[in-house]
């Protein structure tokens, strides 16, 4: 590679090497996906991999442990299963590189932990991540990407769209346009469709529940569809509230469930002020044709 003036006649040439050891501790939305994509990278670049998968996906760890024993070499990659106890044990260990795919509070409690170590890391961590959408948009198309994007999964997705900014005239029909696309994604009973996915836990259902508004609950708008919930089959319905306010609980952190809140804005510079004063999303989805928002 060149060099300055100062270091001549020197040379110098740039040499990609291994890491060493990588610690890929993977979540439970996508247990599969998210643990052997970041292996495999790993494994490409010559490294090896100690594979953490989520204790809250049991099964799909087991399988994900046996197929990998029994078919990789173990010099390269070793499973180890277990909860929050045991990623506190991993992270006591010197490791060359961490990859890390999670929520904001668990990373952080991860990057402290490895800092301790002055292992390098890498965190995909979650965030709200908003959409706009105006008047000069096709409101059909708008709500069935969105929808397909929030809905996929049953919400649990960290890049889905996480709440909708719209403009007044074009909020109430996006809103009912949304609810049309979820009758033709999952039919009139979403719970008895083979396409419709369940929250991964209890612990998760109760505290996605507290985000749907009682009967007298203004704060957290109204509901357009869904709303139905059913904790012994872990079940809530695709929801759309419409005209939420922005200070209702279900704005306060990231949903990461079926819920979809629209709240109304005047334009896109109501938009980005709106999306500024929060902390940063991972992902955001315009749809406008205007060139001067795009």
């Amino acid at each position: 590679v060149a060099l300055p003036w100062l270091l001549q006649p020197a040379c110098a040439w740039k040499r990609p090497e291994p890491e060493g050891v990588v610690l890929v501790i993977s979540p439970w939305n996508y247990p599969i996906l998210l643990a052997l994509e970041p292996m495999v990278d790993a494994i490409a670049a010559g490294n090896v991999v100690c594979l953490k998968p989520s204790d809250l996906s049991p099964h799909t760890s087991e399988v994900l442990q046996t197929l990998i024993e029994q078919y990789m070499d173990p010099r390269g990659v070793q499973v180890v299963q277990g909860g929050r106890a045991v990623n506190t044990e991993l992270l006591s260990h010197h490791f060359d590189h961490l990859f890390f795919t999670g929520g904001g509070y668990v990373g952080s409690i991860l990057m402290a932990e490895a800092a301790k170590n002055l292992t390098p890391t890498s965190l995909e961590l979650g965030g709200k991540s908003p959409c706009y959408v105006d008047r000069t948009t096709d409101i059909a198309t708008a709500a069935r990407r969105i929808a397909w994007g929030r809905f996929t999964n049953a919400g649990q997705t960290c890049v889905a769209p996480d709440y909708v900014l719209a403009t007044p005239d074009v909020a109430d029909a996006l809103a009912h346009q949304i609810a049309s696309v979820l009758t033709k994604f999952f039919g009139d009973d979403p719970q008895q469709s083979p396409r419709y996915g369940r929250i991964i836990n209890d612990k998760q259902f109760d505290r996605l529940v507290k985000f749907l508004p009682g009967e007298d609950d203004h704060v957290s708008g109204s509901v357009i569809c869904g709303g139905v919930t059913d904790r012994s089959d872990r079940y809530i319905a695709p929801t759309v509230l419409f005209d939420v306010d922005p200070q209702a609980p279900v704005m306060q952190g990231e949903i990461f469930g079926p819920i979809l809140p629209i709240i109304i804005v005047e334009n896109e510079s109501e938009a980005i002020n709106f999306i500024n004063k929060r902390p940063k999303p991972l992902a955001e989805y315009v749809f406008s044709q205007n060139p001067r928002v795009r």
